[in-house]
């Protein structure tokens, strides 16, 4: 079962790329078509959502979708302590 997070997430890519998204089949977001534009489009409305900030510098080092929701988990998990 998705976490609230990966729900999120896959509900802001699907309407930004306008199209259904599966984050379990992909271990990127250019997988699903995604261009650099798009995927600040995502980082945005995730910032959005859950009123948190992501850094640059750690969004650099994340790899796939799995280690953007682990980052975007502990950020949340940051704020609220």
């Amino acid at each position: 079962m998705p976490s609230p997070v990966e729900t999120a997430v896959t509900e802001i890519a699907s309407k930004i790329l306008r199209k259904d998204v599966d984050l379990t089949t992909v271990n990127n977001f250019k997988e699903l078509g995604a261009d650099s534009l798009d995927i600040i489009q995502i980082i945005v409305r995730v910032e959005d959502r859950f009123d948190i900030e992501l850094l640059e510098e750690d969004l650099q080092n994340i790899k796939g979708i799995k280690d953007f929701v682990a980052y975007v988990e502990k950020r949340i998990a940051e704020k609220n302590n």
